[in-house]
């Protein structure tokens, strides 16, 4: 079984990748908090895996929230998580573990997939380039081969890049980020054709129309998903996402 959470696609196809692999059963976690669903059943011997996006150098706060309220019946043979970021993951493996612990489970592989940058919502950031995007997916694809092969052994590694001042990152500015996430600078431009795609793509269904403009509703993680599906690049956040590209996962 594999619980995972992806808004720009890099997540979702990592997890259906390794899905697809071993015949498994996938849970996307929003839906799941949706419908309330919290309990699940683990047949004998069954791998259980997490793949979700780092934000902010630590797990999405709905992902830890869903690991809180997740009740398992039976017990994994082995547990994983795959994260996917731009960089690195600061302490994300061990914010992880300890979630797990609570949970009575031991954390045994940890996996890191470089993707594309998404998060564009600071001055500072923006996508990449279309070539260190691709080079990124390309790496990753290969990448997933022997992550694949350690989960199928059942290896307990960690292969995670927690990059430079990792506690720094996690513990002081990602608890920080929690607490600054909010939907309310998002707007629409005049480019918006009223095409309802950013309602569609948003994981946490977040977004509805209202007069034929996105109106945010005030329950977002800034997974971004608005901003980058838009084919119009209408979507904008304050200022600071004027004239950045844009990103998602093409499945082909």
């Amino acid at each position: 079984m594999i619980f995972y959470y992806s808004g720009c696609g890099n997540s979702r196809f990592v997890a259906k990748s390794i899905a697809e692999t071993f015949g498994d059963e996938l849970v996307f976690i929003p839906q799941a908090d949706r419908e309330g669903k919290t309990d699940y059943a683990l047949e004998p011997g069954e791998r259980l895996g997490f793949v979700f996006p780092i934000y902010s150098w630590r797990p999405p706060q709905l992902v830890l929230d869903f690991v809180e309220r997740l009740r398992l019946t039976g017990a994994p043979s082995y547990t994983y998580m795959v994260v996917t970021y731009g960089d690195d993951a600061g302490m994300t493996e061990q914010v992880m573990a300890e979630a797990l612990d609570r949970l009575g489970l031991k954390l045994d592989g940890a996996f890191g997939l470089t993707m594309p940058n998404t998060y564009v919502n600071m001055s500072f950031m923006n996508t990449d380039s279309p070539e260190v995007a691709q080079r990124k997916i390309d790496e990753s694809k290969q990448r997933l081969v022997g992550v694949k092969q350690a989960i199928v052994e059942r290896k307990c590694v960690s292969e995670v890049n927690r990059g430079v001042a990792p506690r720094l990152k996690t513990f002081v500015i990602g608890k920080g980020f929690n607490q600054w996430v909010s939907d309310k600078k998002y707007y629409s431009t005049d480019a918006c054709v009223s095409c309802g795609k950013c309602v569609e793509v948003c994981p946490l269904q977040n977004i509805s129309l209202e007069n034929g403009r996105p109106r945010w509703n005030g329950h977002c993680t800034h997974c971004e998903a608005c901003y980058h599906y838009c084919p119009q690049n209408a979507v904008q956040f304050g200022k600071v996402t004027r004239g950045k590209g844009q990103y998602y996962f093409h499945e082909s």
